[in-house]
């Protein structure tokens, strides 16, 4: 990959004076895989970042599920607030390491584009529609839209991101196998960048579906006695305030899990970069192991909030209702688009036509939102439905 690298000399000196030795700079990128003329005042990978935000697929994360459908309430998260607070709590670790936080921002923005509509339930739908055509995985999809998919440029397909930032989706991606990310993975173990930004999904989903879990009263409090996780963060809470009413409690007690878990995640951190000697991206790379991450007490405390979630949110019987209709809905969708092609748009019909009939209509389908896919599927299937 090439591109121009002499951004603003000014920013890019910055970069020398505040990052760490270990963090990734913009001079070090290996840039874009078709070159483009420097920005005159945004470096690399803020325009990256723009990139992601200005992008159809990111706003469409709006109206996808995290966890609870849109339905259920205005006030839990979509995957859209859910990709935003993984970004702010990524920036502010990115900060106190000394990281580069453009890139670090970049990455977390981008890290959920490929999620299709109804969570979980509409990748296990795709991916068996697909069985015999390459299958689905999410961020192997996402990175799809962001090399392939987004048309928003004239001079090539996709974004055009820089290659670290495609290099982080391409090692979050379970399939390993995957041919067109195989460039990516010969680096070494990745950036510290990335590392936080997965770190940070995990911290920020477990404790968010908890505090989503309470809102729609999923779960109670005296559910959460159990968790010795809570429990401990609620002492805390109440031990500094008393008592305070539950609309205030709840919201008070998620904050304290997060701050608890991220300055772990930043004590434990520094830690390991004295441990393994960590002094350039080039120790990064060659590192056996991921340096990011909370230390042994959250760890253990985590992995029992997340054993919680799992029996008692994930697979209530509301959540569960939910996830079958919207497999219902994507595997009917899928159906019906592969029998008659025709009935997709004009820009998925030419494609669909020309012989990528199955992955062409799990692009479109992919790229549904909740409620479209919804309105999509009463269309084509009711009586009397809206043409």
């Amino acid at each position: 990959m090439t591109d121009s690298l002499f951004n603003p000399p000014d920013w890019l000196d910055r970069e020398e004076e505040v990052l760490a030795p270990y963090a990734m700079r913009t001079r070090m990128s290996r840039g874009r895989q078709y070159p483009e003329e420097n920005h005159p005042y945004r470096t690399l990978y803020q325009r990256d970042r723009d990139r992601i935000i200005h992008s159809t697929a990111f706003r469409r994360l709006m109206y996808k599920t995290q966890v609870l459908v849109n339905q259920i309430s205005d006030h839990h998260r979509t995957r859209l607030t859910h990709t935003l607070e993984v970004a702010q709590i990524s920036r502010t670790i990115a900060r106190q390491l000394g990281l580069n936080e453009d890139l670090t921002e970049s990455i977390a923005l981008s890290h959920d584009l490929g999620h299709p509509p109804f969570g979980h339930a509409g990748e296990e739908a795709l991916n068996e529609c697909m069985r015999s055509f390459g299958g689905y995985e999410h961020n192997r999809h996402g990175f799809r839209i962001v090399t392939q998919l987004e048309y928003r440029y004239p001079d090539f397909p996709g974004l055009n991101l820089s290659w670290e930032v495609l290099e982080a989706m391409a090692l979050h991606s379970k399939r390993q196998d995957a041919p067109e990310m195989a460039p990516y993975r010969a680096g070494g173990q990745a950036l510290l960048e990335a590392q936080v930004v997965d770190a940070t999904d995990s911290l920020a989903y477990d404790t968010h579906d908890i505090d989503d879990a309470l809102s729609v009263g999923l779960i109670s409090f005296a559910d959460l006695e159990n968790v010795e996780f809570w429990r401990r963060a609620a002492e805390e809470v109440r031990r500094l305030h008393g008592a305070l009413r539950p609309e205030q409690f709840q919201p008070t007690t998620v904050r304290k899990l997060i701050g608890w878990q991220v300055t772990d995640l930043l004590e434990h951190t520094r830690q390991r970069l004295r441990d393994e000697r960590i002094r350039t991206v080039e120790d990064v790379r060659r590192c056996p192991r991921v340096v990011v991450g909370p230390g042994p007490e959250v760890h253990r405390l985590k992995a029992d909030l997340e054993k919680f979630l799992h029996q008692r949110v994930y697979e209530h019987y509301r959540v569960i209702r939910m996830q079958t209709k919207g497999k219902r809905f994507l595997q009917a969708l899928f159906e019906e688009y592969c029998r008659v092609p025709q009935q997709l748009p004009e820009r998925y019909a030419r494609r669909a036509l020309a012989g990528a009939l199955e992955r062409t209509v799990c692009d479109y389908v992919a790229g549904m939102t909740d409620r479209y896919a919804q309105d999509e599927y009463l269309r084509l299937f009711q009586p009397y439905g809206n043409v």
